[in-house]
C-alpha cells in the first residue's frame, strides 16, 4: 500500500472550540484487534465539554468518537485468541470501554471503574474518522435488520440501562427522569422496556418533550414554564418512588432529592455541574439513597445491544439527525450554541 493509500480523513479536535477535517495515518490493528471502516458515529454529550476544553481527559490533537457502528476490513488469526467473534466483512458495533480485567476493581465486578480503563476516542484514537482501531473481542455483530446509525447508540444506551438498573425501580413503581437529552430519553426507553408505565420526564425544551411523550412517558413537564415538584404533587402527592437525573445541575439534583419519597432511590447520571451544594440533612433524615451512575459493564452494553436489535429505538425522525462527517465541526459548534433542533446527531462516514 503507497503513502497516499495509507491515509484517511478525520475530524481532529486541536483545541477549545477548534475542529478540522485533516488527513491522518490509517491505524495499524494489534493482535487482538480489527480495523473498522466506520459507517456511524453518534456526538455524546461529554464529547461537547471536551469540545470547549472543559474535560481534563481529553487532550488535543484528538480524534474524538466512541459510538460508532461499521464494518470490519481487517482481522487476522490473531485478533481471535482472546475470544473475538467478529470477522472480516461483518457489521459491527463495538464496545469503547476497555479495562485490564485484573485489578481490584475488575476482580470485584465494577469493571466501569477499572483502575486502568481506557475509552476509545478518549485515551486512543476515535471513531470520528474512516478507520478506527478496536479490540476483536469488544465488536458485536450486527443483525440485517439493524442500521449502523442505530447501532451507534448502542453505547448511550448502555449508560442509560445502567442509571435505570442502578435506581432499582419495580414494576408498579414511579420513575422521574430529569432531562429529555439522548440519555434521558434513552433512560425512559429503557425503563418501558422493562415494563415501567409511571414515568415522568421534565425538560425545557418542547419539542424533546413532545419525543417523550411520543416514547412512551406517562407524563412530561415543561420545566420552564411549570413547577416540576408542584406538578409532581397533583399525581404522587407522597413523591416519587425513583427518581434519575440525566442533566447533572444545582437545580436539577436538588429537585431530584425533594421529589424522591423516603426512603428512595436517587441517581446522577448528569455530569452537568462538577460540584453541587446539597440538603445534607434533609437526605440523612429522609433516609435517601444517592447513587451515580458512570458508563456500564459488558452486561448492560449486552443489554443495550439486545435491546436496539428488538426495535426499542423509534425510527428516525426530527429526534435524530444524521449528517456528514465534513459537517462534524459545524455540528459541534452548532450542538453548544443550542442551534439544534434534533436531540440527537450521528455523524455519517462513507
Amino acid at each position: 500500500m503507497s503513502d497516499e493509500e495509507k491515509q484517511m480523513e478525520a475530524l481532529i479536535w486541536l483545541g477549545p472550540r477548534h475542529m478540522e477535517i485533516q488527513p491522518t495515518t490509517i491505524p495499524v490493528p494489534h493482535p487482538g484487534e480489527v480495523l473498522i471502516a466506520v459507517g456511524a458515529a453518534g456526538i455524546c454529550g461529554s464529547e461537547l465539554s471536551g469540545y470547549l476544553g472543559q474535560n481534563s481527559l481529553r487532550k488535543p490533537p484528538l480524534i474524538m468518537g466512541h459510538e460508532a457502528a461499521g464494518r470490519i476490513i481487517q482481522a487476522n488469526q490473531a485478533s481471535y485468541a482472546d475470544g473475538g467473534v467478529a470477522h472480516a466483512g461483518e457489521r459491527v458495533t463495538f464496545n469503547p470501554l476497555i479495562v485490564c480485567g485484573a485489578c481490584d476493581r475488575c476482580r470485584a465486578g465494577h469493571t466501569n471503574l477499572c483502575r486502568k480503563r481506557q475509552l476509545i476516542g478518549v485515551h486512543l484514537p476515535g471513531a470520528f474518522a474512516n478507520y478506527v482501531v478496536v479490540p476483536a473481542k469488544q465488536c458485536y455483530v450486527l443483525p440485517t435488520t439493524l442500521s449502523e446509525t442505530t447501532a451507534s447508540l448502542t453505547e448511550p444506551l448502555a449508560c442509560s440501562a445502567r442509571a435505570v438498573k442502578l435506581s432499582q425501580v419495580q414494576s408498579g413503581q414511579s420513575l422521574l427522569i430529569l432531562g429529555a437529552g439522548p440519555i434521558g430519553l434513552f433512560c425512559l426507553l429503557a425503563a418501558r422496556a422493562i415494563g415501567i408505565e409511571r414515568v415522568y420526564v421534565s425538560d425545557l425544551s418542547a419539542p424533546r418533550l413532545a419525543v417523550a411523550q411520543a416514547c412512551g412517558a406517562w407524563q412530561t413537564i415543561n420545566s420552564g414554564e411549570q413547577d416540576v415538584l408542584a406538578m409532581l404533587q397533583q399525581t404522587e402527592p407522597g413523591g416519587v418512588d425513583t427518581v434519575i437525573d440525566a442533566v447533572g445541575m444545582d437545580i436539577t439534583r436538588g429537585q431530584a432529592i425533594q421529589a424522591i419519597v423516603p426512603g428512595g432511590h436517587v441517581v446522577f447520571i448528569g455530569l452537568h455541574a462538577e460540584a453541587s451544594p446539597l440538603a445534607a440533612n434533609y437526605l440523612v433524615r429522609q433516609e435517601i439513597t444517592l447513587h451515580g451512575s458512570f458508563a456500564y459493564d459488558e452486561a448492560d452494553f449486552s443489554h443495550a445491544f439486545e435491546l436496539l436489535s428488538q426495535g426499542i429505538i423509534p425510527a428516525a425522525g426530527s429526534w435524530l439527525e444524521e449528517r456528514p462527517l465534513a459537517a462534524g465541526a459545524d455540528s459541534f459548534a452548532e450542538l453548544v450554541s443550542g442551534r439544534v433542533a434534533a436531540t440527537k446527531i450521528v455523524l455519517r462516514v462513507e
